[in-house]
């Protein structure tokens, strides 16, 4: 399929979705590769794990003119290494999705609606978020989902470790659509509090979340 989405957004960021159908052999024959790049990739056992590398890669090839070259932070958290420009990445089996930003700070999260999210209630959510949450079970597994990608967006916008999403992120209550406006406060574990305007997408059953600044 190749590239199912690019959005440029009203702040300077931009958003690439990758839809991931191709062989693996297909997708390296789609992108540019640095050497030290693919060998790290040929090092994951998992085909799904290596096919999400490379559909990384041919976003960056649709995003940039030049070659790019990617690596990771002690923390995990990705960078470019020749541009200025920030990045996040996320991806699932079947897309993966980059967002970029000359100056803020990032974070993006894609999950399925096929997995079963009614293990974050218990793991991942306050006592407000928990009773804003739905009685019908395909919309509260949708609501979990957007809660558990917003949450992650911000935990890979921070870039710390040990964050208790429960206690150190709250989302505010919204009103489930397929696109739509989320709030949210990250309490810094000295007390400090910042918050974060996110948006999300619904689309084929997946839930995308994204940030910026």
């Amino acid at each position: 399929m190749g590239l199912y989405l690019r959005r440029s957004l009203d702040n300077g960021a931009e958003i690439l979705v990758w839809h991931v159908t191709e062989t693996e052999d297909e997708l390296k024959s789609l992108c540019s590769i640095p050497t030290d790049e693919l060998e790290e990739i040929q090092m994951y056992k998992s085909e799904s794990q290596r096919k999400q590398k490379l559909a990384v890669r041919a976003l960056l090839d649709e995003a940039f003119e030049e070659k790019v070259y990617l690596n990771h932070h002690d923390n995990g958290k990705p960078f470019i290494e020749n541009e200025g420009i920030n990045i996040s990445i996320t991806h699932t089996e079947k897309y993966v999705a980059i967002i970029l930003h000359k100056e803020d700070d990032l974070g993006i999260d894609i999950e399925s609606l096929d997995r079963d999210f009614s293990a974050v209630e218990s793991k991942a959510l306050n006592e407000d978020e928990i009773d804003d949450l739905e009685d019908d079970k395909i919309e509260k597994n949708e609501q979990l989902a957007i809660y558990w990608c917003a949450k992650e967006a911000i935990y890979k916008r921070m870039g710390v470790n040990k964050v208790d999403f429960a206690e150190q992120i709250d989302v505010e209550s919204f009103h489930l659509r397929n696109e739509g406006e989320l709030e949210a406060t990250f309490i810094h574990k000295d007390g400090y509090e910042e918050d974060f305007d996110l948006e999300y997408m619904i689309f084929d059953h997946h839930v995308l979340v994204w940030l910026v600044g």
